[in-house]
């Protein structure tokens, strides 16, 4: 559901695009902190907001940071 998002704000597809890892830490609501595999030997850790339940809100890509590997640690940002 944020693979758009991040296109938007990217300005790019991307053909590959597979959570590999994720994380949460709980807010007021959950942020889900992913790391997605894009293509080759990329990948992109993203921040995903999931507002509480009443809220009704659609999933944000809250930031995101590029240039990562597989090994790189998943961590808060």
């Amino acid at each position: 559901k944020v693979k758009p998002q991040l296109e938007e704000k990217e300005g790019k597809t991307f053909d590959v695009f597979t959570a590999v890892e994720f994380k949460t830490q709980l807010v007021a609501g959950i942020n889900y902190f992913i790391k997605v595999h894009v293509g080759n030997d990329e990948f992109m850790h993203l921040r995903v907001f999931k507002s509480l339940p009443h809220e009704n809100e659609q999933l944000s890509l809250h930031s995101y940071q590029g240039s990562k590997t597989r090994h790189d640690e998943l961590a808060y940002f």
